[in-house]
């Protein structure tokens, strides 16, 4: 009988966005092949403590997977490819358990952001998704701008600010492009530490939150329009779903939005005219080539009223929960949840 590949599957992580990431992974793990891949969940703490757990998946999405210390046997990531998986600390013995790939599901710092990449990457074992260089210029909003505009795609104006500067170089930009502005951390996800402002008294508080999350701060207008999505997976051959339309009845797409919707709605496809989804696709594949994403993403881009299509962001790392954008965009599509992720492992597991 032919052995199944073993793939670790990474959830939680020390990251401000550990919760979202604990329902993602449960909708994965819960919608993995069983009978095609020898399945390995690897729980990262808030502590960033590494555990090989054993338990029930619906003890991750209750957030209680790491209370039963029978259930969890410590594991570090062995730096020798000759390895080529983990090293699993028992009370008695060390145990090297070999992995034919890793599937991170963790989002934000620490895990979203190349670090786990880099670290995987050195230890040989294959990840789906992006590497260690795409992740980590996608989490950062000014310098995965600009590649984006090399390359043809329109931006929105911006100024980064580091910590030590003086926030009066705000002010100045903000005069200049006018309100209302968008206050970023330059390296963070799933919205924390964003506001959208619409005077001058509101900008150093801003400017301020964002520094809780990074030490860098970027200034962005204010594109009008909505937003669209485009889920991408691939590395050579791209294929990509239906693209989707934020409705906002007020505000910004904020976390509480993100994983609410009290006053907000997802509309997949977009109520946009087939000429218009192709062009979002296209750009998509452009802005998805020129950051070095292999593997999947989902592209985010604002749509002007006049048609312009104008890059947000890109991640990585996308929700993956059964409602999530990603999923949604490829189910409707017409692609199942089981067959998105042999899609995605398939790149890296040899069928």
């Amino acid at each position: 009988m032919k052995r199944k590949p073993a793939l670790a599957v990474l959830f939680g992580g020390n990251s401000p966005e550990y919760s979202v990431s604990l329902q993602s992974a449960y909708a994965v793990l819960s919608n993995l092949d069983q009978e095609r891949y020898h399945v390995l969940p690897l729980g990262i703490t808030r502590q960033g403590r590494w555990f090989l757990y054993g338990g029930s998946y619906d003890q991750i999405a209750a957030d209680t997977w790491a209370e039963d210390a029978s259930r969890l046997t410590p594991v570090v990531v062995s730096p020798d490819p000759a390895v080529h998986g983990l090293l699993a600390l028992f009370p008695h013995e060390r145990r090297t358990i070999p992995l034919d790939a890793a599937l991170p599901i963790l989002h934000g710092g620490n895990g979203e952001d190349g670090t786990v990449q880099g670290l995987l990457q050195l230890a040989g074992i294959p990840v789906a998704g992006c590497g260690t260089l795409a992740s980590a210029l996608c989490m950062d909003k000014d310098r995965a701008h600009k590649l984006a505009q090399l390359a043809g795609v329109d931006v929105p104006r911006s100024r980064v600010l580091q910590a030590w500067e003086d926030p009066q170089l705000g002010v100045d930009f903000a005069q200049l492009v006018g309100y209302p502005l968008f206050v970023k951390p330059v390296n963070a996800g799933s919205s924390f530490g964003i506001s959208q402002i619409h005077g001058e008294a509101e900008l150093r508080p801003a400017i301020a939150r964002a520094l809780e999350y990074d030490t860098q701060v970027i200034l962005e207008e204010a594109i009008p329009g909505f937003e669209v999505g485009c889920a991408v997976i691939g590395t050579q051959d791209l294929v990509v779903g239906e693209i989707d339309e934020i409705e906002l009845s007020q505000g910004f797409f904020d976390f509480t939005e993100k994983y609410t919707l009290k006053t907000s709605a997802i509309h997949v496809p977009a109520r946009v005219s087939p000429d218009t989804a192709r062009r979002v696709k296209e750009t998509a594949k452009v802005i998805y080539r020129a950051l070095g994403c292999a593997g999947f993403a989902r592209v985010d881009c604002f749509l002007t009223p006049q048609g312009r299509i104008v890059f947000n962001e890109v991640n990585t790392i996308p929700g993956f929960t059964e409602h999530s954008r990603f999923p949604g965009m490829m189910q409707a599509a017409g692609w199942t949840f089981p067959e998105i992720l042999n899609a995605i492992l398939g790149q890296v597991v040899a069928p």
